[in-house]
């Protein structure tokens, strides 16, 4: 289980370090991809092949199915870990991110996402608003 809020940079060359509890679960090799309001998420290597076979389930005579495949299969990434638990973010998710240097790396259940510093906080702070809602808004998922 993903859990947890940590503070990171991104190094010149798109390198980050993945916290160690997370690492000690992902093994040597995980998937990246570009995520909702513009994060990153990270897949332990079983996790994606389940999220993968939901993906392939989608019709691909729906617009909308075929639009969400493209975009995540398009931005997939294989990352590995060097010696000190870094992992090398490509250049097009950095982007999309609009991660230049501070990130925050946080637990998301069954994988984790990749945040610009200021964007989890500009996030964090219009959920925290609205949590009340939110929470209310659960009830039509049995929660």
């Amino acid at each position: 289980m993903f859990m947890g809020e940590y503070s990171h940079t991104v190094d010149t060359k798109g390198r980050l370090i993945i916290p160690a509890k997370f690492r000690n679960q992902l093994g040597d090799q995980f998937i990246l991809i570009k995520w909702l309001e513009h994060s990153l998420y990270g897949f332990p290597l079983d996790e994606w092949d389940k999220f993968e076979s939901k993906l392939n389930e989608l019709p691909m005579t729906n617009k909308e199915a075929r639009a969400f495949k493209r975009f995540v299969f398009s931005s997939a990434t294989e990352a590995e870990f060097d010696k000190q638990g870094r992992v090398t973010i490509p250049q097009t998710l950095r982007e999309y991110a609009q991660i230049a240097k501070d990130t925050i790396v946080t637990g998301s259940g069954n994988g984790f996402e990749i945040w610009d510093a200021q964007s989890w906080q500009d996030y964090t702070a219009d959920t925290a608003e609205n949590f009340d809602d939110i929470a209310d808004g659960l009830v039509d998922f049995n929660f």
